[in-house]
């Protein structure tokens, strides 16, 4: 009885894989393919090459893409030569930038972006690491000389006389008269009339009968 017992309970355990699959090398074979896989994705054309040959239409596939995100852990990423295979493998969840990629000219696109970000990275991560140097001062600009004044000389002093006559200037006179021949104005001459000498005539020769 008890032998028929632990025969029945032994027949309703499941049964444990006998086959298990182990890695021979402790899957270091296995490591080093998806490693070289992920970073093939840095590869907008290996892309391109997936989306054409209608790798992302398998459900198989696209299980193994969100599979392979465990490569932004810590303790793998250090063993990434190629950064942009993790941009990429994120952007590869999206449906629609799987679409996208199967058009050369999205390829491109992308192929031409990269390069531009290598191409400028040095410089822009730069700015950001090396301390800014400090602002240069403003110099202000140096004043003029002045202007050279020539030396003034002492004059000597001028006598109290000079001064007088110098300051003691006469009258304007009146102005001359436009005409050449007359007299000058204040003149004590008696002008020559006709009429003035005709009368001094004749009392002189009333004076002459009289004596």
């Amino acid at each position: 009885m008890a032998s028929t017992k632990e025969s029945d309970n032994a027949s309703n355990t499941p049964s444990s894989p006998k086959n298990v699959y182990k890695d021979p090398d402790d899957g270091r074979q296995r490591f080093l393919l998806e490693l070289e896989f992920v970073q093939c994705l840095a590869n907008p054309t290996y892309i391109h090459y997936l989306a054409q040959n209608r790798y992302f239409e398998d459900e198989a596939f696209i299980g193994y893409l969100k599979y392979l995100q465990y490569w932004q852990r810590p303790e793998y990423i250090k063993f990434i030569m190629y950064p942009h295979c993790l941009y990429f493998l994120e952007l590869l969840q999206n449906a629609s930038f799987r679409n996208a990629m199967a058009h050369p000219v999205n390829k491109e696109l992308a192929h031409r972006q990269q390069f531009f970000f290598w191409k400028n990275y040095r410089n822009n991560r730069l700015k950001f690491i090396l301390p800014k140097p400090p602002p240069e001062p403003v110099v202000a600009p140096a004043p003029l000389p002045p202007a050279a004044v020539p030396p003034q000389v002492a004059m000597p002093p001028v006598p109290a006389s000079t001064i007088a006559m110098t300051t003691a200037s006469p009258a304007p006179s009146s102005a001359l008269s436009p005409m050449p021949y007359s007299l000058p104005p204040g003149s004590a001459l008696a002008k020559n009339d006709m009429r003035n000498s005709g009368i001094d005539r004749r009392k002189r020769k009333y004076e002459r009968s009289l004596t």
